[in-house]
């Protein structure tokens, strides 16, 4: 099998799947990502109106460096999903020529600002940007993207504050279709610090027993041969079929690429690997609902948190 390249994934998004079964043929569960964060939603908007009552409105300021049409989109779509929970947004968009210490002096003032609970700097960032002195600049308590190192370091203890938001969205999702991860063989293909490190700790922490592939693992196939739940983000187009997966597998499918005709295609062949699966994630509407839906999630334990 072609040897793959580890890309971090940020904001996926995603509408959900009209993907039907083929006739005569066994078809896996297609897991609707869009209804399940919507019903989360709708969690999250009951709460919020009750810590309207209490005067705490939950806020999110979302920091966007630069011009990216991908990234642009993205911070869109987080703001719109604020304002249909009832939560206060607060956007800053900032020059592509902005430097480091204007963005560091920024995310201090916002530290600092009593209205704002969580902060989210959207990625990818300019040349002249850190990325990690940027992440770690926010304070712990709204890290609500769970990647500062003092909440990566809780989840490796396995005593998490905030969850990186998909690796959460993953296990919410493994939550409603009843999958019990005790004794199963897990892997990850993708070992970003946003998603392939996160689920794997999670799911340690849910007794699997995981393997974390990546760009520099020798015959992926036999790895895929042999599991029981597949978490897919490695940033390459169907890089994984079917022929290469055990019967009954749970595919979760992280990958969100273009291809030339310009329509998203996951890390998964869908229509191969669907005809072995048990459940299935399908992209657009799998995982890219569930990754906002679980950053409002987190924004409103720490507003939460700011009542205790």
């Amino acid at each position: 099998m072609a040897q793959i390249k580890n890309q971090p994934h940020r904001g996926v998004e995603g509408e959900a799947s009209s993907a039907l079964p083929m006739k005569g043929a066994t078809r896996a569960h297609i897991i609707n990502g869009k209804a399940l964060s919507e019903k989360i939603r709708s969690q999250i908007r009951l709460e919020v109106e009750k810590l309207s009552r209490k005067k705490r409105v939950p806020g999110l300021a979302v920091v966007r460096v630069g011009n990216n049409e991908a990234s642009k989109v993205y911070v869109r779509n987080k703001i719109a999903s604020c304002e249909q929970v009832g939560m206060k947004s607060f956007h800053y968009p900032l020059s592509e020529k902005t430097s480091e210490k204007k963005l560091i002096q920024l995310l201090s003032k916002l530290n600092k600002d009593k209205n704002i609970h969580g902060i989210l700097v959207q990625l990818p960032l300019p040349k002249q940007m850190n990325p990690d002195r940027i992440v770690e600049t926010i304070h712990p308590d709204k890290d609500v993207d769970g990647l500062h190192p003092f909440n990566l370091g809780r989840l490796a203890l396995g005593k998490p504050s905030f969850i990186p938001c998909t690796p959460a969205g993953i296990m919410r999702i493994l939550e409603e279709i009843n999958y019990d991860c005790k004794g199963k063989e897990a892997v990850v293909v993708g070992r970003s610090n946003i998603v392939g490190k996160p689920i794997a700790l999670l799911l340690l922490a849910q007794n699997a027993t995981v393997t974390l592939c990546h760009s520099q693992t020798k015959d992926l196939e036999s790895h895929l041969k042999r599991a029981d739940l597949l978490i897919a983000a490695v940033g390459v187009p169907q890089l994984i079929r079917g022929t290469s997966l055990r019967k009954g597998v749970v595919v979760i499918d992280v990958g969100i690429n273009r291809n030339s005709d310009g329509k998203l295609k996951g890390d998964v062949d869908f229509e191969s690997a669907a005809s072995v699966a048990s459940h299935i994630t399908p992209v657009p509407g799998g995982v890219g609902p569930m990754t906002i839906a679980m950053l409002l999630w987190n924004t409103l334990q720490a507003a939460k948190k700011k009542l205790i």
